[in-house]
């Protein structure tokens, strides 16, 4: 069978059969679909009965919530790939489709557009005669052009042959009837989040919320001001991305909702001061947070929210560094080491040396870093080393540099004095303008001369280890640039023991160079030595494997 960019599951077995059966259901599904898999609800569907059935409201109880907690926990483990959506819009509450005369009764007057737009339908829908399967396929095809807009001729695929062994497993489940228990179910429901790479945390978040919300949905998403204390908070996604990921997730989910989404500087944002509102959901970590609230809210004269409580997803995938629930933390981590970013067009470059620009803060491991790919058998430049060549009595750089400050930055032996010359241009822009004008160039000469050399030597990879390689505008002698970033408060705290200086001047240091942030704009390839030597270890291996793979296919592409 072809593979499916999108596809749509439409899932009709009983409620209480349904949580045994997700697993394999998705992991038959993901051998068909590659990219997002829409979830259809409508338990107790009959696609063989003769008559062409139609789609209806199913009403939100207790254990549709829970069902779609355990469908996205076992998406992430068994189809981690799959943008998975759990689709609403003909999930409502009987109080809500009596609220008005103009309410439709049926869920989709029209059909409803997705973002993406679906290749394949597929269904867990059991065959009760192989001779029905023209009808049933016939029979999904139709039920779903009318829910959803799709091609006419769109593909049908019945996953019931890999899941018939579940039915002995079925018959132990709790009694249909026990499964009805209504939720509540409310005018206007709050969140908030970073949101950072929409996982199945945070769809489990959003879906339960749009459950509960009958009218409006408002979302506080953090800002700038909230991400200070994030691990890794340089490779969150931009705000306006984040939101624009959620408003397309949630106009697929539940299309009726009106939803709100508003920048949160705070951890209370409009939540304290909103009258309409009625329930905030939160997780068991965030409960914390969702009891401030209705503590402000007194303050402020209003009526505290009700605090609905999901539970987190496990994470079976985390690493001993990574936290056990499913999290955005854990996602950025294992992005290190991996390509964030095309490289650039580098044809005006010798395909070999492969050059790698390695840059970072002051305190970063940079260096560290550089050595580890030198052990893996790139030939390191180290660009500090290559200044004091520059500075050498006889060198070109020597002279001009002489001649614009003077002889009195010279030693007794006649070599210059670093630190003389340091305080010539400390907090003199222009000055150190005139200093950088002069040995940057130098410097580059350099690089380029220690480049030619290693590919008289037949070496694959070199490694530019350059603090100022994205100030100096070094970025044209290399094929990709690497950045390694660590917390602000690390960085200190290692310039401060490394190099015996205050915590002030540390500061300083940090502030006259790009922020992290800054360099991670430049990257293609992001690290970090914030954690165990181990860890990083592992970090640039991982990094230095995935260089082999694209020096290998440009290569083979050549």
């Amino acid at each position: 069978m072809s593979m499916f960019s999108t596809g749509i599951l439409v899932l009709t077995s009983p409620l209480h059969t349904l949580p045994l059966r997700i697993a394999p259901v998705l992991s038959s599904a993901a051998q068909l679909v590659d990219r997002t898999l829409y979830v259809h609800l409508h338990p107790g569907l009959n696609l063989g009965g003769g008559n062409q059935p139609r789609p209806v409201f199913i009403p939100p109880v207790v254990d549709l919530s829970a069902l779609i907690t355990r469908l996205y926990s076992n998406a992430a483990d068994v189809c981690g790939h799959l943008d998975v959506r759990v689709l609403l819009t003909n999930v409502r509450a009987q109080s809500a489709a009596c609220s008005g005369a103009t309410t439709p009764t049926c869920p989709f007057p029209t059909p409803q557009s997705l973002s993406h737009s679906p290749e394949v339908v597929l269904t867990d829908f059991a065959l009760q005669d192989p001779g029905q399967s023209h009808q049933v396929t016939l029979c999904l095809q139709r039920y779903t052009g009318h829910c959803y807009v799709c091609s006419p001729s769109l593909p049908s695929v019945l996953l019931h042959p890999q899941l018939t062994s579940l039915q002995e497993k079925e018959e132990g489940l709790k009694d249909p009837e026990e499964t009805e228990a209504p939720l509540e179910t409310y005018t206007d429901v709050v969140v908030g989040g970073t949101f950072d790479r929409l996982h199945g945390a945070h769809k489990t978040l959003l879906n339960i919320s749009c459950l509960l919300a009958n009218r409006r949905f408002l979302i506080g998403v953090c800002d700038q001001a909230m991400l200070k204390k994030k691990v890794l908070k340089e490779l969150i996604e931009p705000y306006s991305l984040r939101v624009q990921r959620l408003q397309e997730f949630l106009q697929d989910t539940k299309p009726s909702l009106q939803v709100e989404i508003v920048p949160l500087d705070d951890p209370f944002g409009v939540s304290i001061v909103d009258p309409q509102l009625q329930c905030i959901v939160v997780s068991e970590e965030t409960r914390k947070g969702g009891e401030a609230v209705n503590k402000k809210r007194l303050e402020n004269g209003l009526p505290a929210l009700v605090l609905h409580e999901i539970q987190l997803l496990k994470d079976a995938h985390h690493t001993e560094t990574e936290e056990e629930k499913i999290s955005s933390s854990s996602l950025r981590s294992r992005l290190l080491g991996t390509l964030l970013t095309p490289p650039k067009d580098t044809s005006h470059l010798p395909p070999l040396p492969y050059v790698i620009g390695l840059t970072g803060g002051s305190g970063s491991g940079k260096s560290s870093i550089a050595r580890q790919l030198e052990a893996f058998g790139a030939v390191r430049i180290d660009c500090d080393k290559l200044g004091h060549e520059v500075y050498q009595p006889g060198a070109a750089g020597y002279l001009r540099v002489l001649e614009e400050f003077g002889s009195d930055i010279l030693n007794e032996d006649k070599t210059i004095n670093r630190r003389a010359l340091g305080r010539k241009v400390f907090g003199n822009q222009e000055r150190l303008k005139a200093l950088t004008d002069i040995v940057w160039p130098e410097i580059a000469l350099l690089v380029k001369n220690r480049v030619s050399q290693a590919r008289d030597e037949g070496k694959e990879v070199c490694v530019v280890d350059a603090a100022v390689l994205l100030e100096a505008g070094w970025t044209d002698l290399v094929h990709e640039v690497w950045v390694s970033i660590i917390p602000e408060e690390e960085a200190v705290l290692r310039i401060t023991e490394r190099d015996g200086v205050t915590t002030e001047d540390a500061v300083r240091r940090l502030e006259s160079q790009w922020s992290s942030s800054k360099q991670v704009e430049h990257a293609n390839v992001v690290l970090s030595t914030l954690w165990e030597p181990e860890v990083t270890q592992k970090q640039v291996l991982k990094a230095w494997n995935l260089l082999q793979k694209r020096i290998h296919q440009r290569r083979e592409g050549q």
